[in-house]
């Protein structure tokens, strides 16, 4: 379908040029960070909480999302995206809480290191040891002690691949659950392997064409883009992974690997569920979630963590 009159207006208005002007991570922080909504028209939770937790690495920032007054609660550790070098708490506030009170999870929502100032692996390392450190404290978070699930948007969804891949080799704890929305999953743009990233490259928000500088201030140095940390897409065996929910959008240059990646759990027999959002572009939660074609993407979200 095309894009939404809405959003298309948006687009409209953004000016365009064949010159794309270099990227600075603290004038895309600038542009990225800024919420959308003021905190007293965003979805109300039961309990917010602002916590400094200590890691082998470093001091991470978490704010926990509690939905209601209850004995025990299920987890979801929440990784926010920004191309691995913007976002932060503040800025993922108004699309935590939806998923927080429409699934009934706790979630912890992490902070984590950002380059260029602490590139591949710090994101990843800090986000594996907080879900970690959530297990560990179970009675003081109240966690059920079954159902630990992770969600993250664009680079985020990286990090939930990531983190749950860690999870399975490793086993030091046991993912349920992983909430993949609109993933970046494939770090090499030496080419564009996916029809997406040339369909919808140029004039939706994402251009393709600047992804590999961006990339480049997360991946400093000899670090091999085919490493499934890195890019999780090259991961041949995704057998005995989370049961997954991967969300795309229409106008996405990142659309076609994350519905790759989708088909590549169901191959191992991994259940999956796969939606794609007609219509809209990359980024819409938060900023276009309070059209009627998208509102739904939360409830869908809840209705995933809290299926069998």
């Amino acid at each position: 379908m095309p894009v939404h009159p809405e959003i298309k207006k948006i687009l409209d208005f953004i000016p365009t040029t064949d010159t794309k002007p270099k990227i600075i991570p603290e004038e895309h922080r600038k542009m990225f960070d800024a919420p959308i909504l003021p905190v007293e028209q965003r979805v109300q939770v039961y309990g917010v909480e602002e916590r400094t937790i200590p890691t082998i690495e470093a001091d991470i920032s978490v704010r926990i999302y509690t939905p209601k007054e209850a004995e025990s609660y299920p987890i979801l550790m929440y990784f926010h995206g920004g191309a691995f070098m913007s976002g932060n708490l503040e800025s993922h506030d108004e699309v935590v809480r939806p998923i927080c009170m429409e699934s009934g999870y706790k979630v912890i929502s992490v902070g984590y290191r950002l380059a260029p100032e602490h590139p591949f692996p710090a994101a990843l390392v800090d986000c594996y040891h907080l879900t970690k450190w959530a297990t560990e404290n179970k009675d003081e978070l109240k966690w059920d002690g079954e159902n630990l699930a992770v969600a993250g948007d664009s680079s985020g969804g990286n990090l939930v691949a990531a983190v749950s891949l860690m999870a399975r080799d490793k086993q030091e704890f046991t993912i349920t659950k992983q909430v993949l929305f609109y993933p970046s999953l494939d770090l090499d743009f030496s080419e564009f392997r996916y029809p997406s990233l040339v369909e919808n490259g140029k004039g939706y928000f994402v251009e393709s064409d600047q992804l590999a500088e961006i990339n480049s201030f997360y991946l400093i140095g000899d670090v091999d883009t085919d490493n499934p940390l890195v890019s999780p897409i090259r991961e041949e065996n995704l057998e005995n992974l989370p049961t997954a929910l991967v969300i795309t959008a229409e106008y996405d240059p990142f659309r076609d690997e994350g519905e790759l990646f989708a088909g590549n759990l169901k191959k191992c027999g991994v259940p999956v569920e796969l939606k794609r959002y007609e219509g809209v572009t990359h980024g819409f939660l938060g900023k276009f979630t309070h059209l009627d074609e998208y509102k739904d993407v939360y409830k869908r979200t809840g209705e995933f963590l809290n299926s069998k």
